[in-house]
């Protein structure tokens, strides 16, 4: 006698009653197969969950309900389906009421072609959502968990898009901050500790003269709110000596990578026009400290990103090729290969050579000075992370600035009471245990 199959799609990036419910539903029409999203598909229309592909499916497929558990790669079941022709098709009724309506209607047609049903169980309600983001917060916020969530990122999405954060509000900015255009999801996935904003909040020029201790003992409140993964600028790293510590602490704090310029000497910010006087490090001696960080850290999952300034101090494309190859060869994660033009055109010429090489590893873009350039653009060249460098703490200067001329000039605070941000929801933002 021929087995009823039942589908069941799944994320569970957090196992509660509601999917328990499902899968004993589903388990009195036959043996359940459940097609667990990737990593990839969910990152489509929500963040990725705490637990990755492989832990999920341990969890899965050790539940008495499941029979087997197969990877469901894309948010349309349709090719799953088509290959499996399951005799029912289980799925919550909430799908009804949301932006997978169309989703839902793919399902009944596919379904058609055999003969399938779809059973919808009603919703599981009165689930404390607030309790299991509450346990996914204190979960994803513990170092172990938070420092490898960027290398999978990377793994699962067309480009990982990184926004500079200054202190514990813009943290939670970007941790809240969700979009949905045109049925597409929208999100930061991470912060950028920036040495330049990081100074520039304590009054300092960009010149190191912030020390790390300083700068991890502010990222360090950061993340005590969020759990977003969190990149570190650590201009050019500092005495090799020290970079054992260095990475130790960050990766205590649950940074999950670093990057590193290869410049030496007293630092000059690399957007300066003139950039007289700044020297770029020799390639042997940075690859020591990549070859440094790479010995020291905990984790193979906390990513070293070296950062090229051969563009910035005018040495050209072919030296830019050749630091690419020594960087990678030395245990590099990334590249990140800066400029300064308007245009992205520099740093895409680079990108189409670049991955011609058997050394090719992923690059960084920050489009600061070329900001017109698209994302999808910066997918066809081979960029797989964007980081927005700076521009939380240029939004912010003006605006502080001109609420605070207007109070002057009009003696008074009603004038910008409709130009700023209700005293309520600032109270809102921050969570109450």
């Amino acid at each position: 006698m021929k087995k009823i199959i039942v589908y069941v799609p799944l994320a569970v990036d957090f196992l509660h009653e509601g999917h328990i419910n499902i899968l004993r539903i589903a388990k009195k029409y036959g043996d359940v197969i459940v097609g667990l999203l990737t990593d990839e598909a969910i990152s489509n229309y929500k963040s990725i969950p705490l637990l990755d592909y492989k832990n999920r499916e341990l969890l899965v497929k050790n539940l008495k309900y499941v029979s087997k558990v197969v990877p469901q790669k894309t948010e349309d079941y349709s090719n799953n389906l088509n290959k499996i022709k399951p005799n029912f098709f289980v799925h919550g009724d909430d799908w009804k009421y949301d932006n997978r309506k169309k989703t839902r209607a793919k399902v009944i047609k596919t379904l058609k072609k055999w003969s399938g049903k779809l059973i919808e169980p009603k919703y599981t309600k009165d689930i404390s959502s607030f309790k299991i983001k509450k346990k996914i917060l204190e979960l994803a916020s513990l170092p172990e968990n938070r420092v490898s969530r960027l290398k999978r990122l990377l793994s699962s999405k067309k480009i990982v898009r990184i926004l500079e954060s200054h202190n514990s509000l813009t943290g939670l900015i970007i941790e809240n901050l969700k979009v949905y255009d045109k049925n597409k999801f929208l999100e930061f996935d991470g912060m950028w500790s920036s040495s330049l904003t990081d100074s520039a909040t304590k009054g300092k020029p960009d010149n190191s003269s912030l020390d790390f201790s300083s700068r991890i003992s502010s990222l360090n409140d950061m993340m005590d709110v969020t759990t977003k993964p969190l990149v570190f600028d650590a201009d050019n790293g500092g005495q090799i000596e020290h970079l054992s510590f260095l990475i130790r602490s960050l990766e205590r704090s649950g940074v999950s990578a670093i990057i590193m310029e290869d410049k030496i000497g007293l630092k000059k910010n690399s957007l300066f026009k003139d950039q007289s006087g700044t020297q770029q490090d020799k390639p042997k001696t940075f690859v020591n400290k990549i070859k440094r960080i790479c010995s020291s850290r905990r984790s193979k999952d906390f990513l070293v990103i070296a950062r090229i300034e051969s563009f910035i101090v005018g040495k050209g494309l072919k030296d830019a090729l050749n630091r690419a190859e020594i960087y990678s060869k030395a245990g590099a994660d990334a590249i990140l290969i800066h400029s300064k033009e308007k245009t992205p055109s520099e740093i895409f010429t680079f990108a189409k050579a670049f991955k011609k090489s058997r050394n090719y590893i992923p690059l960084v873009s920050v489009p600061s000075t070329y900001s017109k350039v698209y994302e999808k653009d910066l997918i066809k060249n081979g960029f797989k992370l964007v980081i927005y460098a700076n521009q939380l703490l240029r939004a912010a200067y003006p605006a502080m600035q001109n609420v605070a001329k207007t109070i002057l000039q009009k003696g008074r605070a009603l004038e910008v009471d409709k130009k700023i941000i209700p005293i309520k929801e600032i109270i809102n933002l921050i969570k109450n245990d």
